[in-house]
């Protein structure tokens, strides 16, 4: 994998970037849509590619792993091939599916065991067979195994945690860096940076990573529980130790303008369900704001969903259609509404470069931050 760096934002921490993976180029800074069981929800792959413009998607290791299984997959020839998606893929390592499965689930210094929500049957993951399975999914990027500490956890607990992910990265490394690729192109394992909310652990953390020397490096941890301007704080901590030269991934996050605030802070890549779960449930999101499409003043607009929009469902269709959609309980309205949201998601990405590269970033960021925070 290789990372340029092309141009940065005079006023703020923003970077206008590329990666170019075995599965093709990757402009960032760059949404990611979650595709947790090798599919993004209610979208064909088709719309992904040819309207949404998606330039990678991610699959999830722990839903994978349990189901199809790691035998079907390899036999497949790897996620690419089985999902027939030929673009670059990313998988995270499961580590935050673990961390929710709360009761089910047990954290200890050789790896985490855990309880399948599909029939209760007992697994464990360890930094070394998390490394193997991510190698047998076969996706272009891959995460190292991690601790998910809640966003309330004490200095102390987080302090256990960061140490024991730091343990665990190390032996995820070492396993990486003694196997090799099933599929005869080349994958990238990235650090993820822990420490909860506590900007001396946030420090501990990416100095340890950033020792190994990964084509790139993940922010975890946040957007769990933390008030926003804390996790803005946590960025603002991380950015004079990542490195600048390699690309910064924040993993789960969030909503349009968490997206423009983390680009503004020096992130480059993001994945979020956001925008296909809030779609599922009828709210819209726009540049002149957030849209619930049942509330009923939409029941006779029969303007198009939405004029600035990129994807074609939004000329193509009305918000009294798409609202009459919902209430009728088609599945329709969540395949249009998580086209639109996606589609919107991946506008946000693309405006927020050629900002970058017109030199008006930062003045363009702080109007439409205004203007995301509406609810028409």
């Amino acid at each position: 994998m290789k990372f340029e760096l092309i141009k940065t934002d005079e006023q703020s921490c923003a970077r206008r970037g590329r990666i170019t993976t075995a599965h093709g180029v990757i402009e960032t800074p760059i949404f990611m849509p979650v595709g947790t069981v090798g599919s993004v929800k209610g979208v064909y792959h088709r719309d992904l590619e040819s309207d949404i413009n998606a330039e990678i998607i991610l699959g999830n290791t722990y839903h994978l792993y349990l189901r199809p299984g790691l035998e079907t997959l390899h036999q497949a020839g790897g996620l690419h091939k089985f999902i027939h998606w030929d673009k670059p893929i990313l998988t995270d390592s499961g580590g935050f599916q673990v961390f929710s499965l709360a009761a089910n689930r047990k954290f200890t210094a050789d790896g985490c065991t855990f309880s399948s929500h599909i029939d209760g049957s007992k697994h464990n993951f360890t930094p070394e067979n998390n490394v193997d399975t991510q190698r047998i999914i076969g996706a272009d990027i891959i995460m190292a195994l991690d601790e998910c500490t809640p966003g309330d956890a004490d200095h102390k607990y987080a302090a256990r945690s960061l140490e024991m992910t730091q343990r665990w990265l190390e032996r995820g490394l070492k396993r990486f860096d003694e196997t090799e690729p099933l599929y005869g192109y080349g994958q990238s394992y990235f650090p993820i940076v822990q420490g909860c909310v506590y900007p001396d652990l946030r420090v501990k953390a990416a100095e340890h990573a950033v020792k190994f020397d990964r084509e790139g490096y993940a922010i975890g941890g946040l957007s769990v529980g933390e008030p926003t301007e804390v996790m803005y704080q946590m960025i603002e901590v991380l950015n004079p130790i990542l490195p600048k030269d390699k690309p910064r991934y924040l993993m789960g996050v969030g909503t349009p303008e968490n997206l423009l605030e983390g680009i503004a802070r020096g992130i480059d890549m993001f994945d979020c369900v956001m925008p296909t779960r809030n779609g599922r449930n009828g709210m819209l999101f726009t540049w002149e704001g957030r849209i619930n499409i049942r509330n009923k003043k939409w029941e006779r607009d029969f303007s198009s969903i939405d004029a600035n929009g990129t994807s074609f469902v939004d000329h193509y269709y009305t918000k009294a259609y798409l609202r009459h959609l919902f209430i009728a309980g088609e599945m329709l309205a969540a395949q249009i509404a998580s086209e639109h949201n996606l589609a919107f998601y991946l506008d946000v990405v693309n405006q927020a470069r050629k900002h970058i590269q017109a030199g008006d970033f930062y003045q363009w960021k702080e109007a439409a931050v205004k203007k995301l925070q509406n609810r028409l």
